[in-house]
């Protein structure tokens, strides 16, 4: 997960690589990090916890240069220590580079291995801070073909921005498992993680970074190249960021997020309809949507049955488990007088773990419920992610373990449907997506020794 955010040729760069953090803080709630230059020294403000609630405004002023570098981090690599915020900023040559990285990366221990054996020594515990060390030991001369000789080394996914020295560039993995978005502002262009970001910096959004796609900004000056291994790989972007991830209001992907998930509850109503309940609710905010397009599919009313405590962040990117209990306690609360006595259709976009939503369905409950049917937007999810989703191992997978019916059973519910892997892909406009989760079907090899795939 993590949002980037990469600014060039605009007097207040760091300003606007803040709105960026500010746009993107649903990605990563851990800390945040902002790193400008001024064509002679960099400048730079980390902070753990949320940019909009550590980040001073005199703090940023004192973040000078036309050309700045954002991220705002969930650890999915790495734990949660300081020395682990990006952006990382080293010297190379005399020059300066940062590197911000939302992503994981697969070949990590191979590449460890490897940059250790040739003297590298690592300072952080991320895999992010390979791209460094690969960056110093490989020839550079041109800048884009720089970088694409450092990505054709290493495995899994990544969407990257740099700072070299007064340069900014941008580069996507050549599967495009993650977003990256570019657009214009005046005569300098902004690099962002979703289209959600140029809208509070008055941004023009120009295109997606296409999948193994290198964008080199200098001043006002673009230039695109494309890793060789990119032409040969297949499309596999995330489908959990259009299930979950991103912001409803973002264009990723070649689609509009908040219409995506209208198509999955439309698809879900075709599926398993419940034609004779009171009303449609979703567990807010991201099963509103799906709930609505359920809602009008099967012309039952849509209400919001749950009330959200907009002073919570999200629970599912939350680094501890005693963290995430804590958020679902006080993070909804269910309207009672709507609820009671009722036949409702409860909408959520995943299960993962089964508890937060066990949790939801007893208040459901205990608010009077008379039936509850719950729906869920997507297939269910068996398979741990190695690609930047932090879905936990096998043996935590609620799915992985039990049968639609034993999950209704844990959960509670009168009815349970989980929407069809063909029936998910159908409602995209592109079939070229990642559904590892859902299938096991990993498009590119991930570790056989790691935890996540072992069941006890």
């Amino acid at each position: 997960m993590c949002g980037i955010v990469g600014v060039s040729h605009h007097k207040q760069a760091a300003q606007m690589a803040f709105l960026g953090l500010y746009a993107l803080q649903h990605r990563g709630e851990e800390a945040a990090g902002i790193v400008s230059y001024d064509g002679k020294d960099t400048h730079v403000l980390k902070k753990a916890g949320l940019a909009v609630d550590e980040f001073e405004e005199a703090d940023i002023s004192r973040l000078k240069g036309h050309v700045a570098i954002a991220h705002t981090r969930y650890s999915t690599t790495g734990s949660s220590h300081s020395k682990n915020i990006q952006p990382i900023l080293v010297t190379h040559r005399k020059k300066p580079i940062a590197v911000a990285h939302n992503g994981n990366l697969t070949n990590t221990e191979e590449l460890y291995t490897r940059l250790e054996n040739d003297g590298s020594i690592f300072q952080t515990s991320m895999d992010s801070e390979i791209f460094v060390h690969l960056l110093a030991k490989t020839p550079n001369g041109n800048l884009s073909q720089w970088l694409v000789n450092v990505l054709e080394q290493v495995k899994g996914s990544y969407s990257i921005v740099l700072l070299v020295e007064d340069t900014l560039i941008g580069a996507r993995d050549p599967h495009g498992f993650r977003p990256l978005c570019l657009g214009k502002l005046g005569d300098g262009y902004i690099l962002a993680s979703e289209s959600c970001a140029f809208d509070l910096m008055k941004a023009e959004f120009i295109r997606e970074i296409a999948p193994g796609e290198v964008v080199v900004i200098k001043g006002n000056k673009i230039e695109s190249a494309f890793m060789p291994s990119a032409k040969s790989t297949k499309r596999a972007s995330c489908i959990f960021e259009n299930i979950y991830f991103a912001r409803p209001d973002s264009q990723i992907f070649d689609d509009n997020v908040y219409q995506v998930r209208k198509r999955l509850g439309v698809q879900l109503a075709k599926e398993f309809p419940v034609n004779k309940a009171d009303f449609v609710m979703g567990i807010p905010d991201s099963g509103n949507y799906a709930a609505l397009g359920y809602a009008q599919q099967l012309n039952l009313p849509f209400e919001i049955g749950m009330i959200r405590n907009h002073y919570i962040g999200r629970t599912f990117i939350q680094p501890s488990q005693f963290l995430r209990e804590f958020r679902v306690r006080v993070k909804l609360n269910p309207i009672r007088e709507l609820i009671k006595g009722k036949v409702v259709v409860v909408v959520e976009d995943s299960i993962v773990r089964g508890t937060t939503s066990k949790n939801r369905i007893d208040e459901i409950r205990e608010a009077g419920a008379k039936e509850i049917h719950m729906r869920i937007s997507c297939p269910p999810i068996i398979s741990p992610c190695f690609y930047g989703i932090d879905f936990p191992s096998t043996k935590e997978l609620i799915a992985h373990n039990k049968t639609v019916q034993e999950i209704a059973d844990f959960i509670k519910v009168d009815s349970l449907g989980y929407l069809s892997l063909e029936g998910m892909t159908s409602v995209m406009k592109d079939n070229g997506f990642c559904t590892a989760c859902f299938t096991g079907h990993y498009p590119v090899a991930v570790p056989t020794n790691t935890d996540k795939l072992k069941l006890e």
